[in-house]
């Protein structure tokens, strides 16, 4: 495997942007989306269809029981008090989670430290949504074959067929599980803030997208650390990007930690030097793990709650 990998950091950027294209062997038929383009109750959302405040906080909403619910199983071996998972919507379970036994001390700080912000961002959202809170969907970090976490692994080559991806066995493998998500959770408070018409509520997803961008890089930075002597971790992120990237349009919008130009790649950038941004229906193909128009799957098997719901078709 790690010979595979190996491969992926010798491509040129074009040559990865193309490969990304053919991990689902899926031809890309729709247009580049627009980086301010939502999706609402599966259709665009146009003038006649305007997303509110509430749906953009309510689809953040979604993404952070996500990520609280992995980050605190993989400390604690428990998820979100009960009280932090009602609302509106069909309230769902999560299927699997549990605590990791870590070796290094700096990763189980830093895990103890996103798990307790991510926990923070679900309370605040809900807070600030009142009666208008979703309630937290059905949401799978399991370790089955068949669950998101080895569908995502495999598709970046990780595992084969059959085989499962366990985000808890050790460090390296929780490193990983994280770095599947927050690089994404970035993007999607970069590309619905400008969409946020209340100044309050704008103030605070940029409160959010900061702390989502210092996660990111604690994460890329410690895979970055411990890939000097296991360079194989290196590649990992390389190939988990390109599979992120090949759902969500024919955009380039992710990168690895892969040295570039004798530089370490801790920031993900665009050629003006700023983060990438990706629309709502663009997080959702990578949630879902699908380049198609769908409501459901991958992470959150029976969907989000809320009216921003459908991946769009690339």
């Amino acid at each position: 495997m790690q010979e595979d990998l190996a491969l992926h950091a010798l491509e040129s950027r074009e040559k990865r942007r193309n490969e990304r294209r053919d991990f689902f062997r899926l031809a890309a038929t729709a247009a580049i989306a627009a980086p301010l383009t939502l999706t609402l109750g599966g259709q665009p959302v146009t003038a006649q269809t305007a997303v509110t405040d509430a749906d953009i906080l309510n689809f953040a909403l979604n993404l952070e029981y996500l990520e609280a619910q992995f980050y605190l199983y993989a400390v604690t071996g428990a998820g979100l008090p009960a009280g932090l998972t009602t609302g509106t919507g069909t309230q769902g379970a999560v299927t699997g989670g549990r605590q990791v036994t870590f070796t290094d001390p700096l990763v189980r700080d830093y895990a103890n430290e996103i798990a307790s912000d991510e926990q923070a961002h679900v309370a605040f959202l809900r807070n600030a949504l009142g009666t208008a809170a979703v309630a937290q969907p059905a949401i799978d970090i399991g370790t089955d074959p068949n669950g998101a976490f080895s569908t995502a692994a495999r598709a970046a080559g990780l595992v084969g067929a059959g085989q499962s991806f366990d985000p808890y066995a050790n460090d390296e493998n929780f490193l990983l599980g994280a770095f599947i998500f927050e690089d994404v959770g970035v993007t999607a408070y970069k590309g619905a803030a400008p969409l946020i018409s209340n100044k309050t509520f704008l103030e605070a997803a940029a409160g959010i997208l900061a702390v989502e961008a210092y996660h990111a890089a604690l994460v890329r930075t410690t895979l970055f650390r411990k890939g000097i002597q296991t360079p194989a971790l290196i590649q990992a992120t390389e190939a988990i990007s390109n599979a992120r990237d090949s759902l969500d349009g024919p955009a380039d919008k992710d990168q690895g930690i892969a040295v570039r130009d004798n530089a370490s790649n801790i920031a993900p950038l665009d050629s003006n030097g700023l983060a990438y941004s990706r629309s709502a229906g663009e997080v959702l193909n990578i949630v879902y793990l699908t380049q198609l128009a769908r409501t459901q799957g991958g992470f959150f098997p029976a969907g989000v709650n809320g009216n921003i719901r459908t991946s769009q078709a690339n």
